[in-house]
């Protein structure tokens, strides 16, 4: 059973080995991982942990037999990064694609923004990205603009509730 769970010390192993899957850089957008965080060691994943719960916003792993999936967070309206990444951010390990994880972990995530008052929640994707845009489409996100990111176009969706 898929479920939702608050990252903790305890899937260190679970999630090294999906964190592994993705390969080096920062590409894993519900992890929230950061340039300088460390997470190769158990204490810097500690130390990223306890970050991740003083932030501003919400974080869960899509976790399912004990084997992390992905990664989804909730960014709070105060939080600045919201008018660059949008409320939503997640990522699913190559491995877990294609199965409905994200549509699903989508769904329950929303259900909170609903509840913590966050409407219109913001959610960008890479304008290539098929599989995010029909996630984000399935819920009822309307585009908003197609918008250059750096190096990168990407899709604003706003979906309301």
């Amino acid at each position: 059973m898929i479920e939702l769970v608050r990252p903790s010390a305890e899937l260190f192993g679970a999630w090294t080995e999906a964190h592994r899957e993705w390969g080096p850089g920062l590409h894993e957008d519900g992890f929230g991982i950061g340039a300088g965080d460390e997470v190769d060691t158990f204490e810097g994943f500690r130390t990223w942990i306890a970050r991740t719960q003083q932030d501003s916003g919400e974080l869960w792993w899509i976790v399912e037999d004990g084997e992390v999936l992905g990664g989804i967070a909730l960014r709070s309206a105060a939080d600045e990064r919201v008018h660059r990444f949008g409320h939503i951010g997640y990522a699913i390990r190559p491995s877990a694609r294609g199965r409905g994880v994200a549509t699903w972990a989508l769904g329950e995530v929303l259900r909170h923004a609903q509840s913590s008052g966050i409407n219109p929640v913001l959610a960008f994707c890479v304008e290539n990205n098929a599989r995010s845009v029909a996630t984000l489409e399935h819920h009822g996100a309307v585009l908003e603009a197609v918008e250059q990111h750096r190096d990168v176009q990407v899709r604003r969706y706003a979906i309301r509730h």
